[in-house]
C-alpha cells in the first residue's frame, strides 16, 4: 500500500533477484560488477509489489524475481521470498528496450577503453550518458510494469542494469 509520500510499505520488496538463462561466466568483469552491485542494491532496499496483492492483501512479499529473456520477451518470475512457487509471471516484450541496451553496451565498451587510456575526463563523460539511459530505462520499466508491478525508481533503475546484463548473455 502507498504510503503519503508513495513509496511502498512492509514487505513490498525484493529478497532476491537471479538472473535466468547461460551461467554468468561469459560476462566481462565490469559488467559482473554491475550485475553484482545492482543484486545486492536491490536487496538491501528496494520497493517491488504485484498490483494485484497489494488490492487483495495477498502475497505481500517480500519477492525472489527471476529475470530472464524467452522469446523475445523480458520474464519477471515473482516468487515468494524463498523462491518456490511463482505468484505472478510477467512477459514484456524486449523490442521497446532493445536501443537502450544496445547504447548502454556502447557505453560500457567505452567506459573500459578510456579507463585503459587514463582518460579521467572521458570517464566521467561516459558516466553521465550511462546515468542518463539508466533513467530512461528505468522510466521505461516502470511505464510497461504499470498495472502489474509496482516499483520505485531507483529500483527500476538497477533492474534495467540486470536487463541489460542479462541481454549480454544472448
Amino acid at each position: 500500500m502507498p504510503e503519503a509520500d508513495g513509496t511502498l510499505a512492509g514487505q513490498h520488496h525484493l529478497a532476491n533477484v537471479v538472473l535466468d538463462g547461460e551461467p554468468l561466466t561469459r560476462l566481462s568483469p565490469i559488467l559482473e560488477s554491475y550485475r553484482a552491485q545492482a543484486v545486492a542494491d536491490l536487496a538491501a532496499e528496494s520497493q517491488f509489489a504485484l498490483v494485484e496483492a497489494k488490492h487483495a492483501g495477498r502475497h505481500a512479499g517480500p519477492y525472489t524475481l527471476h529475470l530472464s529473456i524467452q522469446q523475445g520477451r523480458l520474464v519477471f518470475d515473482v516468487r515468494g521470498a524463498h523462491g518456490a512457487d511463482t505468484l505472478a509471471l510477467v512477459a514484456l516484450a524486449a523490442g521497446p528496450f532493445r536501443r537502450l541496451i544496445k547504447d548502454y553496451q556502447i557505453l560500457v565498451d567505452s567506459h573500459m577503453k578510456a579507463v585503459e587510456e587514463g582518460r579521467e575526463a572521458r570517464i566521467q563523460a561516459i558516466d553521465m550518458g550511462r546515468r542518463g539511459l539508466h533513467n530512461e530505462g528505468a522510466q521505461l520499466l516502470i511505464e510497461r510494469l504499470d498495472g502489474k508491478v509496482s516499483i520505485d525508481f531507483p529500483t527500476a533503475r538497477r533492474l534495467f542494469t540486470l536487463v541489460c546484463v542479462l541481454h549480454q548473455r544472448i
